[in-house]
């Protein structure tokens, strides 16, 4: 029996239109019911994740939400963050002086949504999108960026992302990781925080250890769940690279993925 399931967003547990199908709403909720601690892994900020807690009925009951791509642990119970890791201020300012001098678009996140400098680019669009939150310009985002973040974002296209990458790395890699959610998104998070980091420290604070866990994902950032759990499981979505990771697989996202999953490694259990 697994008695903590991680379950990617995007590409996983949402459909291809952001949707969360009543099957996997029903087996999440059959599972929960069991006994099974839900977890929300995500590099969505909290604002991005806490509607789809919501749509499962995770609000006011006991699971988590693990965002920021593993910067901060918040309890569905009453919002309260459980532990955090956090970018220093000068790591972020640097990160954003660069893309302001190339001409690349930086974001941030405040209590409502997405914060920038460039409310037109097409990838802080997606961003938005993805999380179905609101864009806020600001005149100037370092200036609005005065405290540590669990995560801030450069993004646009590829190619210039990965020569950001090369630039910043030398300088900033002592306090941060500069990494890929997607390829037009790089995601600067505190040093050695990813979502397996913080799921380690999440299955302490639960009393439960890795044999307990099973993880369901389909990108990049979802591997190195993936070795963490006893079980995990990669959708048919997934890259050829993340399911050469797995030992499991499962449907994709739009084929009710999650909830086979679930079905199959939990309920016939």
């Amino acid at each position: 029996m697994y008695h903590v399931l991680a379950l990617d967003l995007d590409g996983t547990l949402t459909t291809s239109t952001k949707e969360i199908t009543l099957r996997t709403k029903n087996a999440i909720d059959e599972a929960r019911k069991r006994g099974v601690h839900i977890v929300l892994a995500s590099g969505r900020p909290v604002l991005g994740i806490e509607h789809v807690a919501r749509t499962l009925g995770l609000l006011g009951n006991d699971a988590t939400i693990l965002a920021y791509n593993g910067g901060q642990l918040v309890s569905t119970k009453d919002l309260s963050v459980l532990w955090e890791r956090t970018v220093d201020v000068p790591t972020i300012h640097t990160c954003f002086s660069y893309a302001k001098q190339h001409g690349l678009a930086a974001l941030s996140y405040d209590d409502k949504g997405v914060i920038t400098e460039m409310p037109d680019d097409r990838y802080v669009h997606l961003e938005a999108y993805n999380n179905a939150i609101p864009i806020r310009r600001v005149h100037n985002l370092i200036e609005q960026t005065s405290t540590p973040q669990p995560k801030v974002m450069i993004v646009g296209e590829p190619q210039r992302l990965l020569e950001a990458r090369t630039v910043l790395l030398p300088m900033v890699a002592e306090k941060a990781d500069l990494g890929f959610s997607d390829p037009f998104f790089m995601e600067i998070t505190a040093k050695g925080v990813q979502k397996a980091s913080s799921l380690l420290v999440l299955l302490a604070l639960l009393g439960r250890t890795p044999s307990d866990l099973m993880v369901v994902g389909d990108g990049l950032n979802d591997v190195p769940m993936f070795g963490v759990a006893s079980l995990a499981v990669a959708m048919a979505n997934a890259s050829d690279e993340v399911k050469a990771h797995a030992n499991a697989l499962t449907a994709s996202n739009d084929e009710d993925g999650v909830a086979l999953a679930i079905e199959q490694h939990i309920l016939t259990k």
